[in-house]
């Protein structure tokens, strides 16, 4: 049990530029896993360029540290968009397709399931 330094983290934390050749070891390498809450953990990560569309069987949080990030939630109609900018929190509710876009780099703190996530770049992963 101790705090954890989330500027300490960002200080020595690379960004990651997201492109087609990007691999999800080369994801894994950029954040900073932190700690464990319940069955999610907690992270860090700094990035630019589109994620791959994902999902998680829980609610993930995602709050912006430094920049903003365009985050697109596919529905069962809709694909909801919104920005979310430093100083704010989004939730994107557990089994829904997600991406993220920087503006043009964000660094965030996240919690997500450590287990069961999946990810698409499928245009349109609900078909």
């Amino acid at each position: 049990m101790e705090p954890h330094n989330i500027p300490a983290v960002l200080k020595d934390l690379p960004e990651l530029n997201i492109t087609a050749a990007t691999t999800e070891a080369d994801a894994i390498d950029a954040m900073r896993v932190i700690a464990s809450f319940n069955q999610c953990m907690v992270g860090v990560v700094r990035f630019a360029g589109e994620t791959p569309w994902e999902r998680h069987p829980d609610d993930e949080l995602l709050h912006v540290l430094e920049g903003a990030v365009d985050v697109t939630v596919l529905t069962d109609t809709a694909a909801v968009e919104t920005t979310v900018r430093a100083g704010s929190t989004f939730i994107v509710p557990g089994g829904l397709w997600h991406r993220q876009m920087p503006r043009p780099n964000v660094a965030l703190m996240f919690i997500t399931s450590k287990d069961g996530n999946e990810a698409s770049t499928a245009d349109d992963p609900r078909r």
